[in-house]
């Protein structure tokens, strides 16, 4: 398995901020954590609420800790309302259960991180955070 690298979190970054000015949305913070859920990087854009930090990181741990990327933990959560309270009683209220949240993986498949983006819909912040993705060369699953 390829190990996220510093280098391609902040690639990441830069490339999901750029394709949001580029679409036109509002402010964006992007986070990216590792396999094991813990913070990379993290980039909160001039005129980004100063909560967006605890958004974006919830989107994307609820991604890498539960091994779904956020489409599918919101679809859970509408299906199954008890399940993701019971996941995110169980990681101390930290899972943001929405788009947004993108699991990252190297070209053989595994999980080696994820990105949450927060600041526009749920499903702009999927748009900036896939092209940021595909620019730093990883595979993402929103």
């Amino acid at each position: 398995m390829a190990a996220l690298t510093l280098r391609k979190a902040r690639a990441i970054i830069r490339g999901t901020l750029a394709k949001g000015r580029e679409i036109g949305l509002k402010p964006l913070s992007v986070v990216v954590l590792d396999a094991g859920g813990a913070v990379m990087a993290f980039e909160r854009e001039d005129g980004a609420s100063p909560g967006r930090f605890d958004i974006a990181r919830g989107k994307a741990y609820g991604a890498v800790m539960l091994g779904i990327p956020g489409t599918a933990q919101m679809q859970r959560a509408e299906e199954q309302a008890y399940f993701m309270a019971a996941m995110n009683g169980a990681f101390g209220g930290k899972v943001v259960p929405v788009p947004g949240g993108v699991l990252l993986r190297d070209r053989k498949g595994a999980v080696i991180g994820a990105v949450g983006v927060t600041g526009d819909t749920s499903q702009n912040d999927v748009v900036a955070a896939l092209s940021g993705i595909g620019a730093a060369g990883l595979t993402g699953e929103a």
